[in-house]
């Protein structure tokens, strides 16, 4: 009886067992480049929940996205433009309280599935000019309209130009939008990456451990 039992356990003992899946590559996007521009609204109240849901306005994305995102700045400051992002990686508690207000999933992501934002493969923004002052796009940030879908055509020629400079370089980079956000992109590959809820706070700290750690395994000849 008793070797029954462990027979029927073992498999849940083996799973036990097994060490938590390895985090990927993230990186605080400030750091990689400080000329993008960061206007965290969730670390505000300046938001569709009306109160802010982060600690720290910060910016992580897997280091995938964070590299292509510095290469789509480093081409915009060429023509004299820049990003300001809104968004990054966003822990997955903090889907389920978007989702608990705004259960739409053609806005907000099912937290059942989790977002592409929680896997730090998405990241929301908008362009600014060389001073810093945003150009203008077809809807504020957040706005739950058919005039922010990408496909919505009456608007001003300038705006639609800047949308379309956007959506361009962003594409030239590996990025990819979605129908509804102008200001959404994600990389093409997102399902790669696990869905985390790991606070910024926390992932800061695994961060400065893992840069301690690769500080003291190089060793000089």
């Amino acid at each position: 009886m008793k070797r029954i039992l462990f027979l029927l356990l073992l498999p849940l003992l083996l799973l036990q067992a097994q060490p938590p899946k390895a985090l990927p590559d993230m990186v605080d996007i400030h750091q990689m480049n400080p000329s993008i521009i960061l206007d965290i609204r969730y670390a505000t109240p300046n938001n569709f929940l009306h109160r802010a849901v982060y600690k720290q306005a910060r910016c992580f994305l897997v280091k995938e996205a964070a590299e292509r995102l510095n290469a789509v700045q480093k081409e915009l400051q060429s023509i004299g433009l820049g990003l300001k992002v809104f968004d990054g990686y966003r822990p997955l508690s903090v889907q389920k309280e978007m989702w608990a207000i705004m259960p739409d999933p053609g806005y907000v992501a099912n937290p059942k599935h989790g977002s592409r934002h929680n896997r730090g493969s998405a990241v929301d923004l908008t362009l600014v000019d060389s001073t810093g002052k945003e150009l203008e796009m077809p809807t504020p940030f957040d706005s739950f309209s058919q005039r922010a879908h990408q496909n919505y055509m009456k608007l001003p020629a300038k705006v639609r130009q800047n949308r379309w400079i956007l959506r361009t370089v962003m594409e030239k980079h590996g990025f990819v939008p979605i129908r509804t956000e102008w200001w959404h992109y994600n990389l093409k590959n997102w399902r790669k990456y696990p869905i985390m809820d790991i606070s910024f706070e926390e992932l800061d700290r695994l961060l400065k451990i893992k840069k301690t750690s690769n500080k003291k395994s190089v060793k000089f000849h």
